[in-house]
């Protein structure tokens, strides 16, 4: 076998794998927003939740696009867990459309019709308002290059022919249970080495159709495969959240569980789907034939394609029954973090690795910020407890001393929280933006940066308060008088309600928001600020309170005013309006 063989054969698989990611990419950018929706939407039980997995991976043309979606859902609170397992089961039926389009690439000779649709695409990219489509059919090209330049390379490596090769493989003894549990293995470790189980479909296509693969061998690598592809999706779970983990063990489980059962009625199963596909069992090359052979060889590529299909039908049949329990054992398996998340600085959407395709890392992004945001109006609820056990009149001031100073460790700890969440969404999406993004994505970064520099701003004005409130609490100042104490929370009302509405806004769809409700709450804002502004002069120079006491009734009147404009900010940044 020639280098510029073994090279053609490399270039090949990667101009396929090249192109299953181009094309994945390309329909999530046309149809990712709408998927998201019905993905929220379809998943009322777990029958409607397996079709919609299965319709979303088969429109994508990736299960973990699918995966990573339905776990984000999970942990927005969208989704149960069961309803997420469904959608993983639904995925693994979509994502056997890949091995009927690799099926027929292999079939026939395609290489010719992949130019003009190059051609076709090149314009549509240029013409902008359908470059998604042209990114798409260049995918797809590169996909069926890929397939049919790796067909010809099988072809002209003639490994039907090749004697160390069918020595190789007639050393193993087909009738064995150990063979069917090495390949099996091989599989799963090819699937795992080369990260794309595409990829390790092609080879085990070329290597059956040629004849030097037998077809018990090939299904057993195609089985391996199946787990292969789950055990890199859990690695990249290590450093998730607790229900990613579950999900990804779920989809692992899944697999697991069909190979194994699979494996008890391994050759009745495979001689059913050849049956199906019209594929001889028993025809030896020596028997008849060479033509009829290779005719009958040629029908293996649909043989893997109708297995992987069948496989995974028959395998969501029995387990979709089974949904309450297996989300019992990946629950009992892996177990929530004893740590407080809430006191512990930690990502919960934006998870290293988890991620693999930029339109979906922006999705991710947006429910970190509205974690982030909600966070923000916890930490002002703080505050305004903070102000209650200032003005409390409880004898026993030691108690009181302890808990003041407790809470205002959280408050100064979530200040410092609110700090690092902005500089790593930043940093994460900066590093999105490197991607190749839709214009949608692109303006939805743009807003998002400025929506987390807006909420840093909340946590610094809710910190300003706090430490305003410390200092008269341990000061010598005398307390604010109860009319100062009425208007202190009227003000703060204000500005909670305020935080609501942006938070309705951020956990919900803004063509629904009613943004001048926000406008409203903001000139009210504003226009008490003005009237106790005027009032405080009128009383310090009426001698009701010192002018000490007036400046820092004044300091926490301002702050809220601030906060209110950071909302304002935070909002129109959402809605789109600057």
């Amino acid at each position: 076998m020639s280098i510029w063989i073994i090279f053609k054969l490399l270039g090949s698989l990667a101009l396929l794998m090249f192109g299953m990611k181009s094309m994945s990419e390309a329909l999530q950018k046309m149809a990712g927003p709408q998927l998201r929706h019905v993905l929220g939407a379809m998943t009322t039980n777990r029958f409607t939740g397996m079709l919609t997995g299965m319709l979303v991976t088969a429109s994508v043309q990736s299960s973990t696009a699918t995966t990573v979606m339905t776990v984000s859902f999970v942990n927005a609170g969208l989704l149960t867990l069961a309803q997420a397992i469904s959608v993983i089961m639904g995925a693994n039926i979509g994502t056997t459309l890949t091995a009927w389009i690799m099926s027929a690439g292999m079939s026939f000779d395609i290489t010719s019709a992949v130019y003009p649709a190059f051609f076709l695409g090149i314009i549509l990219i240029y013409l902008k308002k359908y470059r998604y489509i042209g990114d798409f059919l260049f995918g797809l090209s590169f996909l069926l290059l890929g397939l049919g330049t790796l067909r010809m390379t099988g072809t002209e490596m003639h490994l039907g022919e090749n004697q160390a090769l069918l020595d190789f493989f007639a050393s193993f003894d087909p009738e064995s249970f150990l063979t069917t549990l090495i390949f099996l293995f091989l599989g799963g470790v090819m699937t795992f080495c080369v990260q794309s189980s595409a990829a390790v479909m092609a080879i085990t296509m070329i290597l059956c159709s040629s004849g030097a693969l037998p077809i018990y061998q090939g299904i057993a690598l195609v089985m391996g495969e199946n787990i292969g592809t789950t055990v890199t999706s859990n690695l990249a779970a290590l450093s998730a959240n607790t229900q990613a983990r579950r999900a990804a063990l779920a989809h692992m489980f899944f697999n697991v569980f069909g190979v194994v059962w699979i494996l008890f009625v391994f050759r009745p199963f495979i001689d059913a789907v050849c049956g199906m596909v019209g594929y001889d069992v028993t025809m030896t090359k020596g028997a008849v034939e060479t033509s009829v052979f290779l005719a009958n060889a040629a029908k293996l590529s649909f043989v893997l394609a109708a297995f992987h299909t069948c496989f995974n039908v028959a395998n969501t049949l029995i387990l979709i029954w089974f949904i309450p329990q297996i989300e019992r054992f990946v629950c009992w398996v892996i177990k929530p973090k004893k740590v407080d998340e809430e006191e512990d600085f930690r990502l919960h959407f934006i998870t290293a690795g988890f991620m693999k395709t930029p339109e979906l890392s922006v999705l991710e992004a947006q429910k970190e910020i509205q974690s982030f945001s909600e966070r923000m109006q916890r930490m002002f609820n703080m505050v305004r407890e903070l102000l209650n056990l200032s003005s409390s009149s409880s004898n026993k001031k030691d108690n009181r001393d302890g808990e003041f100073n407790k809470l205002y460790s959280r408050i100064e700890k979530y200040e410092g929280i609110s700090d690092n969440m902005e500089l790593e969404i930043a940093n994460y999406l900066n590093n999105v933006s490197d991607a190749h993004l839709s214009d949608d994505s692109k303006a939805k970064i743009r807003a998002m940066l400025r929506e987390i520099s807006e909420l840093e701003s909340i946590g610094d004005a809710c910190f300003n308060m706090a430490r305003t409130i410390s200092r008269k609490y341990n000061g010598k100042q005398d307390h604010f008088n109860d009319k100062q104490y009425e208007h202190i929370h009227q003000m703060m009302e204000l500005t909670d309600q305020s935080l609501s509405q942006m938070n309705r806004l951020m956990m919900g769809r803004k063509e629904t928001f009613d943004v001048n409700r926000t406008f409203n709450i903001e000139h009210e804002i504003n226009n008490f600020r003005d009237q106790l502004k005027s009032q405080n002069i009128n009383d310090v120079n009426n001698r009701e309170y010192t002018y000490a006491v007036g400046t820092i009734y004044m300091d926490l009147i301002n702050e809220c005013e601030k906060l209110g404009d950071y909302v304002v900010n935070v909002v129109e940044a959402r809605m789109g309006l600057r």
